[in-house]
């Protein structure tokens, strides 16, 4: 005997009702999702990006600027060539004097890097608060030489130093320039900074001062190794080698800024500078 089965009872009307409510819990589902799903994808897709917001594959890009002094210009450049050939990362390089250079950080001039001509402007900006202690370095230790376009004035530079009445005579300004401050420690060391006093002609860098012997406007001048072998490449010329205990040593020391503290492109520039390779580029260039 079959089981007869009972279906429950019920009316027209609330079946309709269900099907209202099933419907409109479909709608709220609908919108909800037509809502959520655009911040989810993005969502998904942050969380795949690289950092720094690079293509993928591509080494994140910054950049820093380096404050450097007159004398080291030329080399600054290539090893920021080398730098951003290595790393990618752009340098960008300011010149000028020591002294001016020190003045601008004062004044809030955005630079991640100094590169000093002495060891005590950047040990000044550290004890000011404006410079990290810790990456204080010693990048190369400069020479004086003394110049004159006239292929043999400079022959025997100290017989010149000690007893040659030059029409003018060049060198940094001393109060802005560490170079220019060495050269007055050698004409006193030769008994001839009185004397020469009405003839000196004073760059505010020695790139100034480069030039007045390179355009003729000084007979002679005390000038940067550096920059003498890159003069007498264009004009020639004669020069001698002041020898090194005449002054006090030109130590050049680098060192982070506060302003780059934080900044990946000025503290990797910095430790390139340890490099063999930038040591080799230095060196050329007539460091010790």
């Amino acid at each position: 005997m079959p089981i007869a089965t009972c279906a429950p009872e019920s009316t027209g009307h609330a079946g309709a009702t269900h099907l209202e409510e099933q419907t409109l819990q479909f709608d709220i589902i609908r919108r909800l999702v037509r809502r959520v799903a655009p911040v989810m994808l993005a969502i998904a897709g942050l969380a795949t990006w690289p950092a720094g917001h690079t293509v993928a594959g591509t080494p994140p890009v910054a950049q820093a600027r380096i404050a450097v002094a007159a004398n080291f210009a030329e080399v600054a450049h290539l090893l920021a060539e080398q730098y951003t050939r290595r790393s990618g990362n752009r340098i960008d390089i300011s010149v000028a004097s020591t002294g001016k250079l020190y003045a601008q950080i004062h004044h809030g001039a955005p630079f991640d890097v100094l590169l000093a001509a002495d060891d005590s402007t950047p040990q000044r900006l550290v004890d000011e608060g404006l410079a990290v202690r810790s990456s204080l370095y010693d990048y190369a230790t400069g020479r004086l030489v003394l110049w004159s376009r006239d292929a043999t004035l400079a022959a025997d530079g100290e017989q010149v130093l000690r007893q040659h009445d030059f029409r003018k005579f060049a060198i940094a300004n001393p109060a802005l320039a560490p170079y220019g401050a060495a050269a007055r420690q050698v004409l006193q060391h030769v008994g001839r900074w009185d004397a020469l006093q009405p003839r000196l002609v004073l760059g505010e860098n020695v790139g100034q001062a480069t030039q007045f012997v390179l355009s003729g406007n000084a007979e002679a001048g005390l000038l940067p190794r550096s920059l003498v072998l890159e003069a007498q490449r264009q004009v020639g010329g004669s020069a001698w080698l002041v020898p090194a205990d005449w002054h006090r040593p030109i130590v050049q020391s680098a060192v982070l800024l506060d302003h780059g503290r934080d900044n990946p492109a000025a503290i990797g520039f910095l430790a390139y500078l340890h490099d063999d390779t930038a040591r080799r580029t230095i060196a050329a260039h007539g460091y010790d």
